[in-house]
């Protein structure tokens, strides 16, 4: 038989090693970083720690570094398991699992210091002192026939290290491939048990550490873009139209699962230009409607939106940001949509950009979006970024008891009846005009992206020009008390605030708490609504504050920019924290310019 332990160095602080304690060490947060080449199962991995630290109770979050590409080259994943409510990625990490060389040296520099690693020595070989190498591919490449099963096998190697039920164990890989046919259960089951042997074999491995129970049993797992396809058709969503591209194509994919059970369709459409103008004739038409894509498909949808912005027709677009420009890095993070959703397109329209920062922010505010296109009649963006699209974690149920679907001013056939005329484009005070659907007896209608009178009849007075105008641009004067309003935590005392939306959240609150710690007393705007800039909620928050720092993913300060054109009394105010390299915050590095007063 192979040695199971082909390279094993003494890891300080575990038993048999330098400074070996009595017991295991308990822990209540604990990351694990698991690296290799695509088609290595990474994620897997990452996954079935994920099922059984829920199993335990614990909260969870996971994030993931891929490449856009099938197979080959470096992807790795992170895996965070808490007692306590967590949104980001841990700044460092007990364990990295390395399936390639890269993932080693990329996760070496995130080590805490009595962390291991955990490696294939069938693939390459470490010599640092906190390293524990298994020959994982030859192991059950000859006991199951194939190398792949090499993730299985580590997960189990883990479960030795970390003190896991065993029974537990082995029912998260019941419950990850049952599905897939008895052949695949009973292989990766033999997996398991080469890991678990492999490992136990190894003096002082074992019970390395204990990670403490939670108490989060009622938490689902989920991720943003789940969530926003859930929130779609609770929301009273029945026509979805898109094309796929990362990170958005999770949206299109729940809703070809869930939608049609509830009688709506889903159509993937050639390209993004015909998918924003099949939701633009759906929604004319009566339905609910939303597509979804990120940077370069935004770019396509780009005359589609301004259409609908001068029709006065109600759509949804789910803009998932990544790295631009261009096709930029399909499968990274980035916030730099913003100004170009802010001043979307050529001409002037009305238009508003919400924005989550939680999956249960994503589910609820997916359909307060909704309820406002409809309402209002206009464009409204759902501004998500990759890591709030992608990243598992915990969440308390979706609390369908507060859905409210509002669909505005629809006239039925017995208002119709009474009118003299219907005006589809007609002056009120607030600019929305009530809507009639096609269809609908003695009704008839004009719909035209062309300036129009109030009959949907082209027109050039110049008259009518400057009346249309301020009636779709008022919207945004009279919508304001409708816009999602911003969460603030922290001491309504403090001095020092901090702006930031979308997934900075997770972040920001763990740096809040870090500076609490420190005696750094913070205030955060978690800012929901990016357009029109809320200036209502905004100006006071300001006001209260000696020095705010705007946290966000660009190169540029977008909001930042944004914030400072709305309200430039607070120029003097506002300092930028920015990160564009791709990857998320992690806490330390909101922390440190605070504390440095930059």
């Amino acid at each position: 038989m192979t040695t199971p332990a082909a390279k094993t160095t003494p890891v300080p602080g575990e038993s048999g090693g330098p400074g070996a304690p009595a017991r295991p060490k308990e822990l209540t947060d604990l990351a694990v970083m698991i690296g290799g080449q695509g088609g290595d199962g990474t994620l897997t991995v990452s996954d079935l720690l994920g099922r059984y630290f829920r199993k335990r109770g614990l909260y969870i979050y996971t994030s993931r570094n891929v490449l856009s590409r099938i197979r080959g080259g470096h992807a790795d994943a992170t895996m965070r398991a808490s007692r306590d409510p967590v949104a980001a990625v841990k700044p460092d990490v007990e364990l990295i699992v390395a399936f390639d060389k890269e993932a080693a040296e990329i996760g070496r520099s995130e080590l805490s210091p009595d962390g291991a690693i955990l490696y294939d020595s069938s693939v390459f070989q470490l010599d640092l002192p906190n390293s524990v190498g298994f020959p994982f591919a030859t192991l059950v490449g000859g006991a199951v026939g194939q190398p792949i099963f090499k993730n299985t096998a580590a997960y189990g190697a883990i479960s030795v290290m970390m003190g896991f039920d065993p029974t537990q164990t082995r029912a998260v890989i019941e419950e990850r491939f049952t599905r897939r046919g008895p052949e695949a259960l009973e292989k990766n089951l033999k997996a398991l048990e080469i890991g678990r042997k492999a490992a136990l074999e190894v003096p002082g491995l074992a019970d390395r550490w204990h990670v403490a129970d939670g108490e989060a049993q009622h938490q689902i797992l989920t991720i943003g873009n789940q969530a926003v396809a859930l929130g779609f058709v609770v929301g009273g969503g029945r026509f979805f139209a898109g094309y796929p591209i990362t990170p958005a194509t999770e949206i299109m994919e729940y809703l070809m699962r869930y939608l049609p059970a509830f009688h709506g369709v889903v159509r993937q459409a050639e390209d993004e230009l015909a998918a924003v103008n099949m939701i633009i004739g759906a929604a004319y038409a009566g339905a609910r409607v939303m597509t979804s894509t990120s940077g370069p498909g935004l770019s396509l949808m780009t005359e589609g939106i301004g259409h609908a912005g001068t029709a006065e027709v109600p759509i949804l677009v789910a803009d998932c940001q990544r790295v631009g420009p261009s096709t930029g890095e399909p499968t990274r993070h980035e916030q730099s949509d913003l100004a170009h959703l802010a001043h979307l397109g050529h001409g002037e329209y009305p238009r508003v950009i919400v924005a989550p920062g939680t999956v249960e922010d994503c589910f609820e505010i997916t359909i307060e979006a909704l309820n406002l296109a409809e309402r209002w009649r206009l464009p409204v963006i759902l501004l998500l970024d990759q890591a709030l699209c992608q990243n598992t974690t915990t969440a308390e149920p979706f609390n369908l008891s507060k859905v409210v679907v509002d669909r505005g001013t629809r006239l039925t056939a017995e208002q119709v009846a009474k009118l003299d005329v219907y005006q589809h484009y007609q002056f009120t005070p607030n600019g929305v005009s009530p809507y009639v659907p096609p269809g609908t007896p003695g009704v008839f209608s004009q719909v035209t992206g062309n300036e129009h009178n109030e009959m949907g009849h082209v027109s050039v007075n110049p008259v009518n020009r400057v009346k249309m105008m301020e009636k779709r641009m008022g919207k945004l004067i009279h919508i304001v008390p409708e816009l999602p309003v911003p969460h603030l935590f922290g001491d309504e005392r403090a001095k020092i605030g901090i702006i930031g939306y979308g997934s900075t959240f997770g972040p920001i609150r763990e740096a809040q708490g870090a500076l609490d710690r420190a005696g750094v007393k913070t205030r955060f705007y978690n800012a929901r609504t990016l357009f029109p800039v809320p200036k209502e909620s905004l100006d006071p928050f300001l006001s209260a504050m000696d020095v705010v720092y705007v946290v966000e993913h660009n190169y540029t300060g977008q909001f930042a920019d944004l914030i400072r054109s709305a309200l430039p009394q607070h120029h003097a105010k506002l300092r930028s924290i920015r990160k564009y390299d791709g990857d998320s915050f992690r806490s330390p590095e909101i922390v440190a310019p605070i504390q440095g007063g930059q």
